[in-house]
């Protein structure tokens, strides 16, 4: 997959846009920042292979911040912005690509498309076309293989893919959406997963969030977006 960081000072179109990657399968969002100093830092540490930018940031635009990049080591650039009359500059100055708020999902595609060609090698996870039997992880200098029945539930983070079970917490290379594709499991946020027959308690919370609790205590968070269709499987208004 496409490891990516998205760069902009406003929280909300930073998860819309995360949302938005995370839909198209191909991308990993490994990080997020609200500044230029601090998407400095995570680029040096954690060499994403492409930079979602937004330009009208305060104290350091997204243009300002591209000049400070090594050109011959930094990811691709895209800049995300509501504002076209950027568009020449930006790719004056070496961006990779450009998208206008609000981000169209078609427009993002094509982005992702020539971010493949250019990032990473082919990719076979679309010939797993039946359900998957069991999941291989690793853990404790082991190859473990679980059964999708046992997940509770499985999430991502910088780190990666994790899957967890009633005693063990366990990493995969598999992604969030192979295992939605293929197990049982269903998304509760754009980070978790969660097996409907592992769900003990579901709390709802202020802002229209929630929380789930499974039948060996793991809490799991359910985002505004998810929470409809998971009160929808269980017939609850």
């Amino acid at each position: 997959m496409i490891k990516a960081l998205v760069i902009d000072d406003e929280r909300y179109a930073r998860e819309e846009l995360i949302d938005l990657l995370q839909e198209t399968g191909e991308v990993n969002v490994i990080g997020e920042c609200s500044n230029a100093i601090d998407a400095l830092k995570q680029i040096n540490s954690l060499k994403p292979d492409a930079i979602f930018l937004d330009i009208q940031m305060p104290q350091i635009t997204g243009i300002d911040m591209l000049s400070m990049l090594d050109p011959d080591t930094m990811p691709k650039v895209i800049f995300v912005t509501a504002y076209d009359e950027y568009a020449l500059k930006a790719f004056e100055d070496n961006a990779f690509d450009y998208l206008l708020k609000p981000v169209e999902t078609c427009r993002l595609e094509k982005t992702i498309k020539r971010l493949k060609k250019e990032c990473l090698s082919p990719d076979y996870s679309p010939l797993m076309t039946e359900m998957l039997e069991l999941i291989p992880c690793t853990g404790h200098n082991r190859i473990l293989l679980i059964a999708p029945a046992e997940i509770e539930t499985a999430y991502s983070d910088l780190a990666g893919v994790h899957v967890v079970t009633k005693d063990s917490r366990v990493s995969t290379q598999l992604t969030l959406k192979v295992l939605e594709e293929k197990t049982p499991l269903i998304r509760c946020h754009r980070q978790y997963l969660i097996h409907p027959q592992a769900i003990r308690e579901i709390k709802l919370l202020d802002n229209g969030l929630a929380e789930i609790t499974t039948q060996h205590g793991h809490q799991v968070p359910v985002s505004r977006r998810f929470l409809k269709e998971l009160k929808d499987r269980f017939g609850l208004s």
